[in-house]
This record gives structure tokens, C-alpha cells and sequence, in this order.
């Protein structure tokens, strides 16, 4: 077995750049083939939920052979993780950029966490997390992946600004990563339950996110922030009425 693996290499590096030469993706490179996949199994899986979803469902509306989606894709556990991989890079692209701007503490954390909460409770985002949900009772190590690649990213990346806003003498938190989670629960309060569950028909309206996340602000600022912050706030008050 060991001597045919050498050969067995060979054959696939020589069918790569046989592809290469006709201008051709080898088989499995396609981005378009690959894209044509995953956009049939994400309408199956939204229509059929995870469990339901048959990978012969998905080729049928991906349009492509069975040979075809098994060259890209082992098993529907790896399609639905490909899947949700390109959701997340789609829908949460660039989100956590905010961040960088942290001139003004106040606004940069209303800033986010409006956006946060509108991508978080949008009909997109709460079917993914659904489907994703329902899978994780048959394959609870996807779900425990899901998390660490997408939310607990994100925390970390909380976790990470309120330390230089702490390292700036603006806020004073003894509990980092408790208060991290506890200021994208205050950007979200009521709403991410409300959606997940259907009690809501349809996406919060900016109006109402804007009134709930300056108020979790408030309340976030009101038990962290330091006297720095408020001299500083005072300054810019000042400036503003100066100005007007």
C-alpha cells in the first residue's frame, strides 16, 4: 500500500497542472462550482432545517452531479460548516473595524453596539442560528466550532478594546470578559430572544435599537467609567456648546 502512495500523489499533482495549462480549476478549485453549491444547500437548509437537509436534496438544487458536490464537500456536516463560514465572513465583515476608532469611548461603544444588535437580530443572522441550534444536538462539537470561530471571536475582540479603554484610565473593571459579555447583552436586551423564538415578526426598527443601546451605554458607562472619563465627557460637552 505504502509503495502505490508515492504514484497515487504524482497522478494528482499531474491532473493539477494538466488543469492548469487548459486554463481549468482542478477539480475541487472551482470558486464559481463551489459558490453554486453552497448557494443550493443554503436555500435547502433554510427550507428543510439541518436535520431534514439530504445531500441529494442539495445537488438538485445546486444543479450539479453527486460526483461533483462529494469532490468539494465530504458530508453535509462539512458543506453546512462551509456554509456558515461564508455567512458570517458576509454578514460581519469589517464590523469589529469600529473599533479601532476609540477617540470617543461613548460613541464608539453606541456605534458598535448599534450595529451589533441590527446584524445580530436580522432574519439572516437568526435563521443561521437556528439551523445551527437544531444540528448541534447531533453534532455537538459543529456547534462548540460555530462559537469559537464566530461569537467568541468577536467577545475577545470586546474584550480587547474595554482593556485599553481600561489601560487609558477611562474605565475600571475588575472582570474583563464578565463585562464584556454583559455590555453585547445590554446592546440586545430583549431583542435576541424575541427574534430567536418568534415572538417578533419581523427585525427590530433602527429606532428601537438606537433607544436601547444608548441606554445599556449609559447604564455599562454608569458602572465602569471612571472620573477620567467624565472630565473628559465634561470637555467635550464644553467644546460642543462652544461651538453651537
Amino acid at each position: 500500500m505504502a509503495e502505490t502512495t508515492p504514484d497515487v500523489e504524482n497522478d494528482k499533482c499531474g491532473d493539477l497542472l494538466d488543469s492548469l495549462r487548459r486554463g481549468r480549476p482542478a477539480a475541487g478549485q472551482d470558486p464559481v462550482k463551489r459558490s453554486q453549491i453552497i448557494d443550493g444547500a443554503r436555500r435547502v437548509f433554510i427550507d428543510k432545517g439541518f436535520e431534514a437537509a439530504s445531500m441529494n436534496d442539495i445537488t438538485r438544487e445546486a444543479g450539479v452531479s453527486k460526483g461533483t458536490i462529494y469532490v468539494y464537500f465530504a458530508n453535509k456536516e462539512e458543506l453546512f460548516e462551509a456554509l456558515i463560514e461564508e455567512e458570517r465572513g458576509s454578514i460581519f465583515k469589517n464590523m469589529y473595524d469600529l473599533l479601532d476608532r476609540a477617540d470617543d469611548l461613548r460613541q464608539t461603544l453606541v456605534k458598535f453596539g448599534k450595529v451589533l444588535s441590527m446584524k445580530i437580530t436580522s432574519a439572516r443572522v437568526i435563521q443561521a442560528q437556528r439551523t445551527v441550534i437544531g444540528a448541534c444536538d447531533r453534532i455537538p462539537d459543529m456547534g462548540a466550532r460555530f462559537y469559537e470561530r464566530g461569537p467568541k471571536r468577536g467577545h475577545d475582540k470586546v474584550v480587547a478594546f474595554l482593556n485599553a479603554a481600561i489601560d487609558r484610565g477611562l474605565l475600571r473593571i475588575d472582570d474583563v470578559d464578565l463585562a464584556a459579555y454583559q455590555f453585547t447583552e445590554l446592546c440586545l436586551a430583549g431583542l435576541f430572544r424575541q427574534c430567536i423564538f418568534a415572538y417578533r415578526a419581523k427585525a427590530p426598527s433602527q429606532e428601537e435599537i438606537d433607544h436601547i443601546v444608548r441606554s445599556g451605554v449609559d447604564m455599562f458607562l454608569k458602572a465602569y467609567g471612571t472620573g477620567s472619563l467624565a472630565e473628559e465627557e465634561r470637555h467635550q460637552m464644553i467644546a460642543l456648546e462652544a461651538k453651537s
